[in-house]
């Protein structure tokens, strides 16, 4: 659903909505109204978010029910497009959003860092764990795998990859080749960002480059494009394919498979902030704390399926269920905070980029 869509979609459930006044949520302050009561007079929130839309739907139709008059636009982008309009929205002086919401960790960072950011306690704050929280900031509000995902029919039984180690020996077998896929680092954010971790944390890396090299990977920018490729067959593997969309697509579609690595899994949280500049400020501030409530969560669990990361909230895609499959000493969560910001510098991601053309990306 493209933004305009969005808006409608919204415009139409908040005049729908059977009239009522919006409450002061249970055991919020008292003083939270005034809040409330500011941002009904908003009568708006604008959102860019690297979230599908139709993820983001079950989480706008309920905040527009508990905060019936505020029109949610909600604008659906990929994490580097979410980037680079903000920015060059706010360089011109117009109109931008109320809220960033994106995947790409580092690019919010980077920005949250960079003075664009509110500062805001949010009401919510300390019922997410503290490496989710930056400085009262940016927020994280998933608990989602990097995982690599396989097509069930084509790969089987002792090739199926349980570790990094096993996927970059694998994919270096002449049936792999041209058949390997995962993000485009250069245009995806949180591609750029996984695969940066992984330089971090998996001690053969150079080796897992030059397979992938060996392979031809195939890149994408898109997690949906990666998995009906992989399901189809034109690809047979997938590597660091966001896990949230690829389980829950995997219970519908025989042919995928899903490996969370048992040396490690990445954990990725999609991060929130509000724009210091933010034209519908108390509005920003609600989605804030809805988007981390335990009713917010409870929605992001089982609707949105994109992996609560409050550990209160019960259903299928929660962060308990996660730490329970992959075990919770395998577990890799990136901090919300500047250490993510390492090869945001122009010239450590120039550098990074080369080295990756020269290895993964050569053909």
């Amino acid at each position: 659903m493209n933004a305009t869509k969005t808006l409608i979609a919204a415009a139409i459930l908040a005049a729908c909505a059977v009239p009522a006044l919006a409450q002061v949520p249970a055991g919020y302050p008292a003083n939270y109204k005034q809040v409330v009561d500011a941002a009904k007079k908003e009568g708006k929130l604008v959102i860019y978010g690297a979230t599908d839309s139709k993820a983001a739907q079950p989480l706008i139709r309920d905040f527009n029910a508990l905060y019936p008059g505020i029109t949610v636009e909600y604008n659906d982008m990929n994490s580097t497009e979410v980037y680079n309009r903000f920015i060059s929205e706010v360089a011109a002086g117009g109109g931008t959003a109320d809220v960033l919401w994106s995947s790409a960790m580092d690019l919010q960072i980077k920005l949250a860092s960079g003075g664009y950011a509110l500062p805001y306690r949010s009401v919510e704050a300390g019922k997410i764990p503290g490496w989710a929280v930056w400085k009262d900031m940016a927020y994280g509000t998933t608990f989602e795998p990097a995982a690599i995902v396989y097509n069930k029919r084509l790969v089987t039984g002792a090739e199926v990859p349980q570790t990094h180690a096993d996927f970059a020996k694998l994919i270096v077998q002449p049936k792999f080749k041209d058949k390997v896929t995962s993000y485009d680092i250069e245009k995806s954010g949180v591609g750029f960002m996984f695969m940066t971790q992984d330089a971090q944390d998996y001690k053969d890396f150079a080796n897992l480059q030059q397979a992938f090299g060996t392979a031809k990977l195939r890149v994408q920018s898109s997690t949906g494009t990666m998995l009906e490729r992989i399901s189809s067959g034109e690809n047979l593997i997938g590597y660091n394919v966001l896990g949230s969309y690829a389980l829950v697509r995997a219970k519908t579609d025989p042919s995928l498979g899903v490996v969370l690595p048992k040396d490690y899994t990445l954990i990725m949280s999609r991060v929130q902030f509000i724009n210091k500049s933010a034209k519908n400020v108390n509005a920003a501030k609600l989605w804030m704390d809805y988007l981390l409530s335990q009713r917010g969560q409870t929605i992001i669990a089982n609707d949105s399926k994109l992996f609560a990361i409050r550990g209160d909230v019960k259903g299928e895609t929660t962060s308990t269920e996660l730490i329970e499959m992959v075990g919770e000493k395998n577990i890799k969560p990136i901090p919300v905070g500047t250490d993510v910001l390492e090869y945001l510098a122009p010239a450590a991601r120039m550098a990074f980029l080369k080295n990756w053309k020269d290895t993964a990306g050569k053909k």
